[in-house]
């Protein structure tokens, strides 16, 4: 994963102004609950019967919703399922992906205290409406 960079949430905001897609990989739950404003939703990981299971789809969704080229900000709630799935996107061909390094809560240390603010945190656009953006409708454009 060396050549994909993390990039802090002021740092994941500017690349959205300047026309990066951010798709939230986290599950359709905690998407709903609150995401970047402008974000897709394509679960990484699915909450089934409170168990967290991969996404077989993922990869599949991912190819058929965007070239490989695509200029995308991937982001979690902080930051490790985002780089799992910036490692799995790259290892099929996409090149131009950034990891939200700090996810949505932020990145903690060992003793959970947050190191680095989310985008939650640092104040940045949030919705908590899809907005034709849920896994559905990514789904549904493909």
């Amino acid at each position: 994963m060396s050549d994909i960079r993390r990039i802090s949430a002021d740092e994941a905001h500017a690349c959205m102004q300047q026309g990066h897609t951010f798709v939230d990989v986290r599950t359709e739950e905690e998407f709903d609950a609150g995401h970047p404003a402008g974000a897709l939703n394509v679960p990484f990981m699915l909450s089934v019967q409170g168990t967290m299971l991969p996404n077989a789809e993922f990869l599949s969704v991912m190819t058929r919703a965007f070239p490989k080229d695509a200029r995308i900000v991937l982001g979690c709630a902080a930051g490790n399922r985002s780089a799992r799935a910036a490692t799995a996107l790259a290892s099929v061909g996409f090149s131009g992906l950034l990891d939200l390094r700090p996810g949505w809560n932020g990145a903690r240390d060992a003793f959970g205290q947050v190191v680095e603010k989310g985008w939650l945190a640092a104040g940045l656009p949030t919705a908590l409406a899809a907005c034709g953006g849920s896994y559905a409708d990514v789904k549904q454009r493909t």
